[in-house]
C-alpha cells in the first residue's frame, strides 16, 4: 500500500484519503439534497466498504444497534398509541389551554419539550410531541415547522441538562463518575438560559407566522378533547406500558438493560395486548431514517478507522498544553462544530480518554473541561439538521405530512442560535469556572 508524506513525519495510507474523499462527497451530496439523504448515505457506507476503508464487519460493528433499536421500539410504541386518539385528545386540550394562541402553544410544547427531554431519551420525546404538534397546526391551519424547530431546539437544550438526557452526557458521567445531581448543578441553571434565549429568538423571528385565523381559533375551541378517545381500554395499557418504558429508560444503569431493549420489550408488549396486525405498524415505521442513521454510522465510524477524529483531538490538547482556559473553550467550540455535522457518540468516545490522561484522572480538577466537552457535543446537536438523531427524526415525520424541511433552511435559523447559546455557554464557563 502507498503512502503518503505530510508535513514531516505522518505518513498517511492510501485509506485516509479515499475515507476523507468519500466522506465529503457524501456529505454534500447530503446537503445539497439533490437526492434523497437515506439513499446517498447508504451509497457512501457502501463505498467504504467496497474501497476497503471498512470490512464488512468492522462497517457493522460501528452501527449503533442501540440507537436504531430504540428508534424502532419507540416508533412502534408511539403508533400502537396513536390508534387510541390520545394525540388528539392531547393537542385539543393544550390548545384550548393556550387559547388557541399560536404564540402560547409554541411555548408550552418547547417547556413540554425541554423538561421531558431532560429525563428521557430526546428521540423518544420528539416521537410523543411532535404527532401532537400536527394535529394542532393542522386544525388551526398554520404551519408546523416554526413549532416543530423550536421543539427539535428544546430537545437538544433540554437533554444537556442531566446526565441522562443525551448519549454524550451518559458516557461522560461514566467515564468521570459525575453524578446526576453534578450535572444537574452544573449544567441545568446554564440550559435555563440558553432555552429562554432561544424561544424568545424563534418567536421573534416567525413572528409572523404566529398568526391564526379568528374562525380556526374558535373551531378548536369549540371541540370536545374526550371524544377524541377512540379506545379507552388500549389507552390504558398504553399509559401504562409507557410509564414502565420511561421508568426503564431512567433506571437503565441500575437494572442494566440497555434503552433499546427495554424499546423493544415495551413495543412487543403493546403489540400483544392491542392485538393489531403487525404488519399495519411496522408500515409506518420511518424505516427511510433508520436506514439514513445506519448509512452515517457507517460513514463517521470510517472517520474514526482512519484517525481523523483522533488527531483533530490531540492536535487540540498539543495546542493548549495545559492551559485551562484555552483548553475549556477550545473544546467546547470544536466539539459543538463537529457535532453539527458529525455524530457526537464517537467524537465524545474519542474525547473521553483524551481529556483523561491530560487530567491524569484528576476529575474535579479539570471540570470545565468535561463540562466543555458535555455542552458543546449536546447543543452542538442544534446545529444542523442532522446533527442530532432528535432532529433526523422530527424531519422525517413533518416531511412525511408533506412539509419541506430542507438542510439549508433549518441552518439557517438554527445555526446562528447554537451560536448565540455557545457564546452565552462560553461566558457561563468563564464566569463561573475559569
Amino acid at each position: 500500500m502507498r503512502t503518503y508524506l505530510v508535513g514531516s513525519d505522518i505518513l498517511l495510507p492510501d485509506h485516509f484519503i479515499i475515507g476523507i474523499l468519500i466522506f465529503i462527497i457524501t456529505y454534500v451530496a447530503i446537503v445539497s439534497e439533490k437526492i434523497h439523504r437515506m439513499v446517498i448515505a447508504v451509497f457512501g457506507a457502501g463505498l467504504m466498504i467496497v474501497f476497503h476503508v471498512l470490512s464488512q464487519e468492522e462497517a457493522l460493528s460501528k452501527i449503533d444497534f442501540n440507537t436504531l433499536g430504540l428508534l424502532i421500539g419507540m416508533m412502534i410504541v408511539v403508533n400502537v398509541i396513536k390508534q387510541t386518539g390520545l394525540f388528539q385528545y392531547l393537542a385539543i386540550k393544550s390548545a384550548k389551554i393556550a387559547k388557541g394562541n399560536p404564540a402560547r402553544i409554541m411555548l408550552y410544547f418547547a417547556i413540554l419539550t425541554a423538561l421531558a427531554s431532560a429525563f428521557l431519551d430526546n428521540v423518544t420525546t420528539i416521537l410523543l410531541v411532535v404527532p401532537v404538534t400536527l394535529v394542532i397546526t393542522d386544525t388551526l391551519k398554520l404551519n408546523p415547522i416554526p413549532f416543530v424547530l423550536s421543539e427539535i431546539m428544546s430537545s437538544n437544550i433540554g437533554g444537556a441538562a442531566t446526565l441522562i438526557g443525551d448519549p454524550p452526557n451518559i458516557m461522560i458521567g461514566g467515564a468521570t463518575g459525575l453524578s446526576f445531581v453534578d450535572f444537574i448543578v452544573n449544567l441545568f441553571p446554564l440550559m435555563i438560559i440558553n432555552f429562554i434565549v432561544t424561544i424568545i429568538i424563534l418567536r421573534f423571528i416567525f413572528r409572523k407566522s404566529l398568526k391564526v385565523d379568528e374562525n380556526a381559533r374558535q373551531e378548536i375551541l369549540s371541540f370536545n378533547e374526550k371524544k377524541a378517545i377512540t379506545d379507552k381500554k388500549l389507552l390504558i395499557k398504553s399509559l401504562i406500558v409507557l410509564a414502565f418504558t420511561i421508568a426503564g429508560f431512567v433506571l437503565s444503569e441500575v437494572i442494566n438493560v440497555e434503552s433499546a431493549s427495554i424499546a423493544l420489550f415495551a413495543a412487543s408488549v403493546l403489540l400483544l395486548l392491542s392485538r393489531i396486525e403487525p404488519e399495519e405498524i411496522m408500515e409506518k415505521i420511518e424505516w427511510t431514517t433508520i436506514f439514513f442513521f445506519g448509512g452515517l454510522f457507517i460513514l463517521v465510524g470510517s472517520l474514526v478507522k482512519i484517525g481523523v477524529i483522533d488527531m483533530i483531538a490531540a492536535e487540540v490538547i498539543k495546542i493548549t498544553d495545559g492551559n485551562m482556559t484555552l483548553m475549556t473553550m477550545i473544546v467546547l467550540w470544536l466539539s459543538t462544530f463537529l457535532s453539527s455535522f458529525l455524530d457526537n457518540i464517537p467524537y465524545v468516545a474519542t474525547m473521553i480518554p483524551l481529556v483523561d490522561t491530560v487530567s491524569s484522572g484528576a476529575v474535579h480538577a479539570y471540570e470545565p473541561v468535561w463540562w466543555a466537552l458535555s455542552i458543546g457535543a449536546c447543543l452542538g446537536g442544534n446545529g444542523t439538521i442532522i446533527g442530532a438523531s432528535a432532529n433526523v427524526v422530527a424531519r422525517g415525520i413533518v416531511e412525511k405530512r408533506g412539509y419541506t424541511f430542507s438542510f439549508m433552511k433549518y441552518m439557517k435559523i438554527a445555526f446562528p442560535l447554537m451560536i448565540i447559546s455557545i457564546i452565552i455557554s462560553s461566558i457561563y464557563l468563564l464566569v463561573v469556572y475559569l
